[in-house]
């Protein structure tokens, strides 16, 4: 009996040492991840220009996607500034967390004029407006007295049709000015599916400059021929965005998918 005592003590007293082992280990484990800091990821949110939509943005979101960050194209109704802005505030209202705002061409001036909502971390212009206070896309293009000794875009009246107060593209002007290091395949289908973008849009002027507030990354497409590029990189300058320049043409999201997302990822992080 008291060899079997003496056992059954060994044995009970193995037990509670390898219990203890554990519950070291699960506690030490714990208190290690409790340690660890969370960086949960930003959500992208992605914001079309004129003569678009959000299938401007299918090659980039999928790499963002395969990266882990969830990804919002808006689509704006390319009505006024006013109702771009409010499509664009209607998604950041479904995002819980941090938010980087991307804009292209005319959302440029959708994300500046709203841009400063608490949960945007940081702008992306990419070959965007990014007009000062009182500006204009049009007032930019044209009329900026700095502006003049730059060249301006080729596109002309008669490469625009205009119906009922809103502006689309000719496909041949789509083909060789907007997106023309695209195939012609891939362009004639963005001529095909482009946004109307309304009059009142060229004047509308910005009342808020979320990019004096924000930090802010900007694409430079080397081959722009919507937005010279001599501009955007004026723009750019102005309001001291970290800027990355890019070959293509307007429709860099599309020609420079990688190179692109590679920016808006800069910026996430």
């Amino acid at each position: 009996m008291k060899t079997n005592n003496a056992s059954f003590k060994n044995v009970a007293v193995s037990v509670t040492m390898l219990l203890v082992l554990i519950l070291t280990a699960f506690t030490s484990r714990g208190q290690n991840a409790s340690l660890q800091p969370t960086h949960p990821k930003p959500t992208i949110v992605l914001v079309h220009g004129a003569w678009a939509d959000g299938s401007s943005w299918n090659k980039v979101i999928p790499i963002l996607q395969k990266q882990g960050y969830e990804t919002i194209a808006v689509q704006n109704p390319l009505t006024s500034l006013a109702d771009d802005v409010a499509a664009v505030k209607r998604v950041l209202a479904e995002v819980s967390g941090d938010v980087i705002l991307v804009g292209h061409s005319w959302a440029g001036t959708v994300i500046t004029e709203m841009g400063n909502d608490p949960k945007v971390k940081a702008l992306v212009y990419v070959a965007a407006f990014a007009p000062d206070l009182g500006e204009s896309i049009a007032s930019i293009s044209k009329d900026g007295y700095e502006l003049k000794k730059y060249p301006q875009s080729p596109v002309k009246d008669n490469d625009r049709i205009v119906s009922d107060g809103f502006i689309r593209l000719k496909e041949a002007t789509v083909l060789k000015y907007f997106a023309q290091d695209l195939p012609a395949s891939e362009a004639k289908l963005i001529a095909a599916t482009q946004g109307r973008f309304h009059v009142s849009t060229i004047t509308a002027t910005v009342s808020n400059l979320a990019w004096k507030n924000k930090p802010c990354y900007y694409i430079v497409a080397d081959a722009d021929q919507i937005i010279p590029p001599q501009i955007e990189a004026y723009m750019a300058k102005r309001i001291n965005a970290k800027t990355y320049h890019i070959a293509g043409s307007h429709a860099i999201m599309l020609s420079q998918p990688k190179k692109v997302t590679e920016v808006i990822v800069a910026a996430a992080k």
